[in-house]
């Protein structure tokens, strides 16, 4: 079944371990945080990432809550990654910024202004069990 919202464990984590495709088949891990605004769950990345690339070819997404390492702690969730732009780009900042202040608002922020590389945010949807 297919949800709108994300799953309980998934919108209480601070980081998830998100999964995404390459070309072979094969998925690669990545930490990611996460804020949750009301039916809406965001995660931003650095522009030159190679996700972005990935994400393009294969917007299908696998994710675990896990720990600021990356190692899972909870059930995997399915969804589908969203690449934002313009006003919804806008709210999906400051849903991250409101959830981390000083770690995305501020860090995150100025390590993609020192790597002179946008700040792309993405919401992830279509929730379901694997």
């Amino acid at each position: 079944m297919t949800e709108r919202v994300p799953p309980e464990p998934i919108a209480a984590a601070k980081v998830v371990l998100l999964q995404t495709r390459k070309r072979d088949g094969s998925w690669v891990d990545t930490p990611v945080n996460i804020a949750v605004d009301g039916t809406h769950a965001y995660f931003r990345t650095p522009g030159r990432a190679s996700k972005n690339k990935r994400l393009r070819n294969f917007p299908d997404v696998r994710m675990w809550p896990c720990t600021w390492s990356g190692k899972p702690t909870g059930e995997e969730a399915d969804a589908t990654a969203h690449l934002l732009t313009g006003a919804q780009a806008d709210a999906a900042a400051q849903a991250i910024d409101r959830r981390f202040p000083i770690l995305q608002r501020v860090m995150v922020r100025a390590a993609h202004k020192v790597m002179r590389t946008p700040t792309l945010h993405y919401e992830l949807t279509d929730f379901h069990a694997p």
